[in-house]
C-alpha cells in the first residue's frame, strides 16, 4: 500500500513516517508534502493508495484539497487536532481519521481498517463529507433559545461566549450587552465549530476572527478586539496557539 503524508508541520510529518515505517511495514511512503498544492501534484503524480491528511493547513486546507478530486480513488485519513464537529461529520461519512499526536496502536488499527476498505467506496464518502461541511459552512445563522422564546443569531456577530452554569451568555461585536440563553456553552460551541470560534477555557469560547493580541502565561491571556481579556486554560493552550498561528 502506497501512501502520501500532507501536513503543514514537518515535525508531525516526521512523526507519522516514522511509525508508519517501524509499525506498518506494509506501506510505503511515496511523498511527504508541506501544503495543499504540493499534495495535489504529488497526488497526480503519485496516484497513493491511502492519503494521510491534515485538515487545518494555512493556503488550502485538507477538506479544499479533496473538493479538487471529482473521483478519489484513495483512502483518507485524517490527522488532525480538529474540533468535534469536524470529527462526527468524518466519523458519519465513515472516513478514519488519527488525533494528534499519533498514537502507534490506532495508527496500526487504522491501516488495517483502510486495507479492508474498498477504494471504489472512497469517493461516495468523501462526496457525502465535503456535503456535510458545506451545508454547515452556509449555514451561518441559528435559533438561540431565550426566556420569551427564539431569536436568530448571525455567528460572524459572535465576540465570545461565556459559560453561565446551566445557561450561556453570548457577546457581540457591536453591543455591549449579553444575550443569556437556556443552553450550556458545550452545546453552543457545538453549533459554532461551523466558523472560526474555539474553546480556550471551560468559561469561554471566542471567535477567532476577533483576537487582538496574545499575553503569554501558563496559560496565557487572550485580548479581543474590544480591549476583553479572557484567560485560556493550559490544557487548553497548544490547541488555541495552534490555530491563531494559522489565521
Amino acid at each position: 500500500m502506497t501512501a502520501i503524508i500532507v501536513d503543514d508541520e514537518k515535525h508531525c510529518r516526521e512523526v507519522l513516517g516514522h511509525l508508519l515505517n517501524k509499525h506498518c511495514s506494509s506501506v510505503k511512503i511515496i511523498a511527504s508534502c508541506a501544503g495543499g498544492e504540493e499534495a495535489l501534484a504529488a497526488i497526480a503524480k503519485q496516484q497513493p493508495d491511502i492519503l494521510f491528511l491534515d485538515i487545518e493547513m494555512p493556503g488550502m486546507n485538507g477538506f479544499e484539497l479533496l473538493e479538487k478530486f471529482h473521483q478519489p480513488e484513495f483512502e483518507i485519513v485524517f490527522t488532525t487536532a480538529y474540533n468535534e464537529y469536524a470529527i462526527k461529520a468524518i466519523k458519519h461519512s465513515a472516513l478514519d481519521y488519527l488525533l494528534k499526536p499519533v498514537d502507534k496502536d490506532e495508527l496500526i488499527q487504522t491501516i488495517e481498517r483502510a486495507t479492508n476498505h474498498k477504494a471504489s467506496k472512497a469517493s461516495q464518502r468523501v462526496d457525502n463529507l465535503l456535503e456535510i461541511l458545506n451545508l454547515k459552512k452556509k449555514n451561518k445563522r441559528f435559533a438561540v433559545p431565550t426566556i420569551e422564546g427564539l431569536i436568530m443569531v448571525d455567528a460572524d456577530t459572535i465576540l465570545y461566549c461565556e459559560s453561565d452554569s446551566a445557561y450561556c451568555k453570548i457577546f457581540f461585536i457591536n453591543s455591549n450587552k449579553p444575550l443569556v440563553i437556556s443552553k450550556t456553552l458545550k452545546e453552543v460551541e457545538e453549533v459554532l465549530q461551523i466558523g472560526d470560534f474555539c474553546r480556550i477555557h471551560h468559561s469561554y469560547c471566542i471567535n477567532m476572527k476577533c483576537v487582538q493580541s496574545y499575553i503569554r502565561g501558563e496559560g496565557g491571556e487572550v485580548v479581543l478586539n474590544n480591549g476583553t481579556h479572557l484567560p485560556v486554560s493550559r490544557t487548553r493552550k497548544t490547541d488555541f496557539l495552534s490555530r491563531l498561528e494559522k489565521i
